[in-house]
């Protein structure tokens, strides 16, 4: 923004009370203070006027008096062991009586709820004095959702009560002291002979089954399988997807779906047409092409969803499509809509769900919206058939999931989720030693105060969907679960500020999804943290993320390995950098000269990049893990070694670093100077590596050898 004012002490106040937080300090340690244009802009987004001090005003009174309207919270989250009190608001002086309706999985029935004796004034709202009754929630209440009803002579009212677990355990053999290993890949770059130009779930199934039984891997960990558009051009970024509820049908292997094979010999042949040139691009080092690979692959499938189905795979199509309900039918809906209109700039009448037009287009297009649907029940077999074949394959995980930081902004979350989404502001991040202009993902954020309005069932949905068939899930910027730094529309990712969320509802109802699930969580929590998050999340039983080339000590050199957290997926690198061979080559510093990201001069950062290297080899050799002069593939197999040295209880080896892959996956703060999420899985000299041959990499067996060594 152009102008920077101060912002006024009742501008402050507002902002406070909504979440925004007009003040942080940067990755440098310096403060620094948000601007009154920056306040207002996301109060803006928030539905929130602060224009002139008069609507600031205004907006304060109805604040505080807002929760005394209500006769309960929107909702209540708790912790299972722990007691909670909740408030109800009556007419003063009435009498009230609450108990609870416990979730029928958790057994079912009534409990009440004894009232405490806590005194309140009253409050005088809308010329009404109302008051307040508190009443204690007992401890020993199960987990699940459950339902609380208040019920007097003024005031009847009922909400969700969510009850967590106060910490999500470990399996037991990791709470022995143990640990587990296993492979992170980007799915789409990891193809064999069979995919079709891109890495799908025949693969990734294959990859669990081989790296479990071959190389004793116990997970393998997946970038996010978000859907993208149903049609070109597909965003490439899996960060960036339509929804995070459902899978992108682009990781389907059309081949297993079980009606491809029953296809008339005529049908067959349409398939096999639409492969050819798909499976053609698998040899092809250049770019990914996702459009082309999934206008073949969409040819072929709907060859498929019109072939008859059996009576008992009918059944399991419909109990599918009943059990995801209105989520499903809305999505796949966005999709047969996008499919005639295109992903963005719909008409005016299409961007209410609810509208007349909208519904009169769904009955039109009844059939498109069957075959979107199918889809994701196919997708959703897949991706049950790949966990399956890696705990047959001996993995004690199996697939971990990714769920991405959030969604993209004409997709089918926002279309459908727009009442919980904040419009006028895209989360991103603030200016850090990589990234030293800031991040605008243009991503719209939750909006904290609807997303408890509607009692967080949007996210719970999207965890249980991704969950379904999770090992484990790693959560990308866990601390958005705390704050999300907000950039208001217009505005640059430096002029940005953080909203806070209530984190003891985001983190509890993620444990309790896990738990239901069976799942580990993994929080990526690199960056800008507040020191006290990593403390919270370890107490909840969220893992941490340490990436060895940010693990420091304030001298700058690398931790040594037994100051690393034990609650932690530890790895040598991340997705976001180079791989380990290209980063010690200093392609992170020649990617971002090239492209213009520096703020410094390129001699100032390379020899930074140089230093770095140095004292990273200096480390790896005080431990006697490298000699005088270690090739490439020595220093990557002791920087996994010195990784191996630490308590952590989760080591993640990135598949590009165990075939020496040279280039970065992705660029951060880049769209299309780069080719992000495009580029195949090859060794160092750019030979293509697929399935086929992975486990057959002598580079990878080598590194193999060292993590069961180690």
């Amino acid at each position: 923004m152009a102008d920077h004012t101060e912002p006024s002490g009742a501008l402050v106040r507002l902002a406070s009370a909504h979440g925004v937080v007009p003040d942080h300090w940067d990755f440098h340690g310096n403060h620094r203070r948000a601007s009154a244009e920056t306040l207002t802009a996301v109060l803006a987004a928030l539905g929130v006027d602060a224009s002139s001090p008069e609507r600031i005003d205004l907006a304060l009174q109805f604040a505080e008096d807002q929760p005394w309207r209500r006769v309960l919270p929107p909702v209540v989250v708790m912790r299972r062991g722990r007691t909670a009190h909740v408030p109800v608001h009556v007419t003063h002086g009435d009498p009230v009586e609450l108990w609870v309706e416990l979730d029928p999985e958790a057994g079912g029935g009534r409990r009440d709820v004894a009232q405490a004796d806590v005194p309140v004034p009253p409050r005088s709202v809308d010329g009404r004095d109302v008051g307040r009754a508190t009443f204690t929630l007992p401890a020993d209440l199960p987990l699940g959702w459950h339902t609380l009803h208040a019920s007097g002579p003024s005031a009847e009212g009922r909400a969700p009560l969510v009850v967590t677990p106060d910490r999500l355990e470990l399996p037991e053999r990791l709470r022995d002291g143990d640990r587990a290993w296993g492979f992170m890949a980007q799915l789409y770059s990891v193809r064999s002979r069979a995919s079709w130009g891109v890495g799908d779930l025949a693969d990734l199934a294959e990859v669990c089954w081989r790296a479990g039984r071959d190389c004793g891997a116990d997970f393998v960990l997946v970038n996010p399988l978000h859907a993208a558009e149903p049609g070109a051009p597909m965003t490439p970024s899996p960060y960036l997807p339509t929804t995070r509820r459902f899978v992108n049908p682009l990781y389907v292997r059309v081949e297993d779906v079980r009606e491809a094979a029953y296809l008339s010999a005529a049908d067959r042949a349409l398939v096999e047409w639409a492969a050819e040139p798909a499976r053609a691009l698998g040899d092809d080092p250049g770019p990914i092409d996702r459009d082309a690979a999934w206008t073949a692959k969409r040819a072929a499938l709907e060859v498929v969803f019109a072939a008859p189905r059996s009576a008992a795979r009918q059944a399991r199509f419909d109990a599918f499509a009943e059990r995801e309900g209105d989520g499903l039918r809305t999505f796949a809906l966005w999709c047969a809509l996008a499919e005639k209109h295109g992903s963005e700039h719909w008409p005016d009448e299409l961007r209410d769900p609810a509208s007349p037009a909208v519904a009169e287009l769904a009955a039109q297009l009844a059939d498109r919206v069957e075959f979107y649907t199918w889809l994701q029940w196919v997708a959703d077999e897949q991706l049950e058939t790949a966990q399956r074949a890696a705990h047959e394959g001996g993995m004690a995980i199996g697939v971990m999931h990714d769920l991405a930081v959030g969604v993209h902004p004409e997709g089918a979350d926002v279309w459908a989720l727009r009442d919980v989404l904040a419009r006028g502001a895209t989360v991103g991040a603030p200016p850090d030693m990589y990234n030293q202009q800031g991040q605008d993902w243009s991503q719209p954020p939750w909006n904290p105060d609807e997303l408890a309005r509607v009692a967080y069932r949007p996210y719970r949905d999207m965890l249980r969907s991704v969950l379904r068939h999770a090992g484990a899930i790693r959560i990308d910027h866990v601390i958005g679960l705390f704050r999300l730094w907000w950039v208001p529309a217009g505005s640059l990712p430096y002029d940005g500020a953080y909203v806070r969320y209530d984190h003891e509802a985001l983190v509890g109802i993620l444990a309790l999804e896990a738990e239901r699930a069976g799942a580990i969580v993994i929080g990526e929590d690199l960056g800008t943290v507040e020191p006290w998050v990593r403390d919270y999340l370890a107490d909840r039983g969220v893992l941490g993320t340490s990436v060895l080339w940010f693990e420091q000590d304030l001298h700058g050199n690398p931790l040594p390995p037994d100051e690393y957290r034990r609650l932690v997926l530890a790895t040598v690198t991340t997705h976001d950098l180079p791989p380990t061979a290209g980063y010690l080559a200093g392609e992170h510093v020649a990617i971002r000269d090239r492209l213009g990201l520096l703020t410094e001069p390129v001699a100032t950062v390379r020899a930074a990049a140089d230093a770095e290297r140095g004292r990273m080899i200096d480390a790896l050799r005080a431990r006697g893990l490298v000699g005088d002069d270690p090739s490439e593939r020595e220093i990557v197999e002791a920087m996994h070694r010195y990784v191996l040295g630490t308590p952590a209880v989760l080591v993640g080896v990135a598949l590009t670093d165990a075939v020496g892959e040279r280039r970065a996956q992705n660029q951060p703060g880049t769209d299309q100077e780069y080719p992000n999420w495009k580029v195949p899985l090859a060794d160092g000299a750019g030979r293509l590596v697929t399935v086929d041959e992975l486990f057959d990499n002598p580079r990878l067996r080598s590194l193999v050898q060292v993590l069961r060594e180690g």
